[in-house]
């Protein structure tokens, strides 16, 4: 049986596969190396897929790129103060979970307060 993807299912697919390998690489080693797995965790694979996904397919337009990339600096920030969130969190001694959420709820409140200043642009 020959398995054989176009290129539009590839680039479908290259997302959730290098989500998955992700994931298993981060599994792996955490019990080896629990700042490697971190360092895996956090590396710069979503931006440059979501550059793929919504640029890949040819109909590439490098204002509209540019605009995305400019876009990701308040998103970048919105995710360093879930970090943060999070971290104080556990370290005020709250379960994994209601940290997580506790973090999202930061999150979404930032990225509401950037889109009321004008700082991201919801069409």
């Amino acid at each position: 049986m020959r398995l054989s993807l176009e290129p539009a299912q590839l680039q479908k697919a290259l997302p959730v596969i290098a989500s998955i390998l992700i994931i298993l690489g981060v599994a792996f080693l955490r019990e080896r190396s629990r700042t490697l797995a971190a360092i895996l965790a956090t590396m710069p694979i979503n931006i440059p897929l979501g550059l793929w996904v919504l640029f890949g397919t040819g109909n590439y337009d490098p204002h509209l790129a540019a605009m995305f990339v400019r876009a990701l600096v308040p998103g970048l920030i919105a995710t360093l103060v879930w970090v943060g969130a999070v971290w104080l969190a556990l370290q005020w001694g709250w379960a994994l979970l209601p940290a997580v959420l506790g973090g999202y709820g930061v999150w979404g409140v930032l990225v509401i307060v950037f889109i009321v200043l004008g700082w991201l642009h919801v069409r």
